[in-house]
């Protein structure tokens, strides 16, 4: 597992954003900051903000990441990491759901970091994709709209996948969201049943099921580019099917519809043996809804399932969907010819489990 938080000892008083950089020739300056001692225990760099010492790393590392640093918790978070594809900004921690598998149990209380966000955006290197997740996003609508277009007015060569319910989308927002700038945003939607009462049932949440409903129908006016994602639990296993009709008729829009295997972290750790469906044993629902959706036109995929637990007709659907910090493989994957093409586990997965469920290709 990359670690993303680093213990680090800064001379300024309040939080920063700075690239960091091992080239000699990089003048100290807003934004930029200089590598100055590597030992042992750690490095230094140096910048307009003063000197920041990172314990534990090696300057290699670091070199070309955005990072964050807070010197009151004197901590470093590798916000923007160097010619990595998975790089996500967690801008609030505050939902308006329950989900009973979430991954990322929700907070009541809400740190505003938009500001300094959108610097490392700024600093961001080209062409790059940012992911943007909570919580829930769109809680804080207009900050996070507005920073997503200062950041695509400045730096056109960007590009943002935005992880949210899209429950407080309304028909006012159909204009800005039509607007060009917001063709470099795509959208992960969550989306578990054709029903409203199993839909809301997994994400804990009245009027759920509507109110997404609605605020996909703004997102279609506005053309906004969609993914939907669909974590498969025992509740809606069966569902499936009736979910990619619905998904066909209603959704055709989407880019693309991504079906995602649990995750052993957060609410789902402790409720696995309740939720976990293993799909060795029940493909059978998975592949009529991926039959189903492909054959009218919709781009269905695997996320979060490795390639071996998958049948052979469907594993080409199954992408490498775990992001590299967090992805690992054990021991009994290491002669698999596929592993460069497979998406592993959660760094956090039981590795017994993990032994168990996998068959070298």
């Amino acid at each position: 597992m990359i670690p993303l938080r680093l213990r680090g000892r800064a001379e300024a008083t309040a939080p920063y954003v700075v690239r960091l950089s091992t080239a000699r020739d990089v003048a100290p300056g807003p934004g930029a900051a200089r590598l100055v001692t590597e030992d042992d225990e750690g490095v230094a760099f140096s910048s307009a903000n003063g000197l920041l010492a990172i314990d534990g790393v090696c300057a290699a590392m670091l070199d070309g990441d955005v990072v964050l640093v807070d010197p009151q918790r004197q901590w470093v978070e590798r916000l923007l990491r160097a010619g990595s594809q998975h790089n996500t900004l967690v801008v609030t921690e505050r939902c308006d759901q329950l989900c009973v598998m979430c991954s990322q149990p929700p907070k009541k209380t809400h740190v505003d970091r938009f500001a300094l966000l959108e610097e490392a955006c700024l600093l961001a290197a080209p062409d790059l994709l940012i992911g943007i997740s909570g919580g829930e996003p769109t809680l804080f609508k207009e900050e996070l709209l507005a920073m997503v277009e200062r950041v695509l007015g400045v730096r056109p060569d960007l590009s943002f996948h935005i992880l949210s319910n899209a429950q407080h989308f309304t028909e006012q927002d159909i204009p800005r969201l039509a607007a060009p700038a917001f063709r470099r945003v795509s959208w992960g939607i969550p989306i578990y049943a054709a029903t409203a009462g199993l839909h809301d049932a997994i994400v804990v949440k009245d009027g759920a099921f509507t109110a997404l409903q609605k605020g996909l129908a703004a997102l279609l006016v506005a053309g906004a580019r969609v993914e939907l994602r669909t974590v498969v639990v025992k509740d809606n296993l069966a569902a499936l099917p009736e979910l990619a009709r619905f998904v066909a008729v209603r959704l055709q829009f989407v880019e693309a519809w991504s079906l995602m295997q649990l995750e052993h972290v957060g609410f789902a750790k402790g409720r696995w043996d309740n939720l976990f469906a293993d799909h060795r044993a029940a493909f059978a629902p998975l592949a009529e809804a991926i039959d189903y959706a492909i054959l009218h036109g919709v781009r269905a995929q695997l996320f979060n399932f490795p390639r071996c637990t998958v049948p052979a007709a469907y594993r080409s659907l199954a992408r490498a969907s775990i992001s590299d910090w967090k992805r690992k493989f054990p021991n009994r994957c290491a002669p698999c010819r596929e592993q460069a093409q497979c998406g592993g586990f959660f760094a956090w997965h039981p590795d017994d489990q993990a032994s168990q469920m996998v068959q070298p290709l």
